[in-house]
């Protein structure tokens, strides 16, 4: 019984761009969870852009709400805390 195979296309483009090291470590710790390497993940995406004609994902720009949330999230504002998660669990029984 003769194995079907798969053509093998040399890989002959490189692609180099610059990313936050922190962005980087994350990302490549939840590839290795995957079991793909970032060649792999690349390769992923240019596919879905090629297939989709697009991002693969919606882009958008917040609306003047969301603008003001993350804005207030970024500033700690409006935001409760609680020292434990079970005063969390507390407060939202009682709410």
């Amino acid at each position: 019984m003769s194995e079907m195979r798969r053509p093998i296309i040399a890989k002959s483009k490189m692609i180099r761009a610059r990313v936050e090291p922190g962005l980087k470590h994350d990302a490549e710790a939840v590839l290795d969870k995957l079991g793909m390497t970032p060649t792999e993940a690349i390769t992923l995406f240019y596919k879905q852009v090629t297939l989709y004609r697009g991002l693969p994902f919606p882009v958008r720009i917040p609306n003047a709400a969301t603008r003001k949330a993350l804005d207030e999230a970024r500033s700690r504002k409006n935001i409760e805390s609680f020292d434990t998660v079970e005063a969390w669990a507390k407060e939202m029984r009682s709410l």
